[in-house]
């Protein structure tokens, strides 16, 4: 283990993908969201109708947090042009007559332009928008109710005689640095201990020091455990700058979570560590292994459900998803530390973690001490 940390901390392919890229890639990570919130995107008006009706929607558009108006437009290609040239996300036609056709009972379409091309946008401009219209047109059908001398109480119930309400937990105001930072920092983690972990035996090869290592043990096991409590104790000094620096800088930090946390990650850590070092035991070839590290955990975000939900993929893609720890210590991380739930709401994935943990570090052992006595045997002929 001690052979190992000075290796760790004077080989570039450790310290370099363990020690210096971690930290930077992680601040800019938090520094992306720092805003926490996606406020105020650009919009046009096409306003035909030029009446009460649609100023009074245009101001209640404009008081939304999502919304904000800063161009004006007379057509449709108008629109078009606009949104080509990156100059709004959206837009909405009042037309002409809609003022006179509430009045007369008649049903008027206003028209929402939304660009799909930038998806968090357009849902962003639609539920603000949908919302404002919504309330705006109930609240004509309501003023006009009363004119006609309804009581106001009366009124509203039969103009909304179901009204809804939400409530958001763990995350209510869709923040979107508390909910992508940590989320991000954690499968950064990932990628770093699975790439350091596919060079840990081939490195011995490749830079000649395989009998120094063998002088001390030939037992692949002892090798085996000597250098995964040195890559373990990196491990957790990267989770002591997150949960310690990283976190409380950019106001991420959750507490009473960090034990369960800490579970889950080490965890994670041992499984990550545990398919590098049998990636590494199976192939001497540096390439084929650090292409291998990165086909598996350059995907593991999407696959993850962290973005979409993996029940909506299909069969071949949970599947997938399933054989990739970051999934399950995901899972896990999402109870423990946004719901704040106790350890025992996540023993399914610690059950997983644990296999991934025994499998990889069973079919690594074997390999490796193969390998070890097939050198040795070409050592004395």
């Amino acid at each position: 283990m001690l052979r190992e940390w000075k290796r760790i901390f004077s080989i570039p392919n450790f310290y370099v993908v363990l020690l210096v890229i971690p930290p930077i890639i992680f601040l800019f990570y938090g520094f992306i969201y720092q805003k926490q919130f996606a406020k105020e995107l650009p919009m046009a008006v096409w306003d035909e109708d030029r009446s009460s009706v649609s100023r009074m929607l245009t101001d209640m558009m404009e008081q939304n947090e999502y919304i904000h108006f800063t161009h004006t437009a007379f057509s449709n290609s108008e629109i078009e042009s606009l949104m080509k040239k990156g100059e709004i996300f959206g837009a909405v036609h009042f037309p002409k007559n809609m003022e006179a056709d509430v009045k007369k009972d008649h049903q008027s379409n206003i028209t929402l332009y939304t660009n799909g091309a930038y998806l968090v946008p357009a849902k962003m401009i639609y539920k603000g928008a949908a919302e404002v219209i919504i309330k705006g047109g109930l609240a004509v059908v309501l003023q006009k109710a009363e004119k006609q001398g309804m009581p106001a109480e009366t009124a509203n119930t039969l103009v909304q005689p179901i009204k809804l309400n939400t409530t958001t937990l763990y995350n209510p105001d869709f923040n979107y640095q508390m909910y992508l930072t940590p989320g991000l920092i954690t499968v950064g983690l990932q990628m770093a201990l699975i790439v350091a972990s596919v060079l840990i035996l081939n490195l011995e090869f490749k830079r000649s020091t395989i009998d120094e290592l063998l002088k001390i043990s030939t037992s692949s096991s002892e090798i085996f455990i000597g250098k995964m409590f040195a890559h373990l104790c990196i491990a957790w000094i990267l989770f002591l700058l997150v949960a310690f620096f990283v976190f409380p800088v950019y106001h991420l930090e959750k507490p009473g979570t960090y034990f369960n946390f800490f579970i889950m990650y080490t965890l994670m850590s041992l499984a990550c560590i545990g398919i590098g070092m049998m990636v590494s035991a199976i192939s001497n070839n540096m390439l084929l292994v650090t292409d291998i590290a990165l086909f598996f955990t350059s995907p593991a975000f999407v696959f993850s459900g962290f973005t979409f939900p993996r029940t909506a993929m299909p069969w071949y893609d949970q599947f997938y998803a399933e054989i990739m720890p970051y999934t399950h210590f995901l899972d896990g991380f999402i109870k423990v530390y946004f719901m704040k739930l106790p350890i025992s709401y996540a023993m399914p994935e610690i059950y997983k973690l644990l296999l991934f943990i025994g499998v990889t570090f069973s079919v690594a052992i074997l390999f490796f001490q193969n390998k070890v006595d097939t050198y040795l045997k070409n050592q004395k002929v």
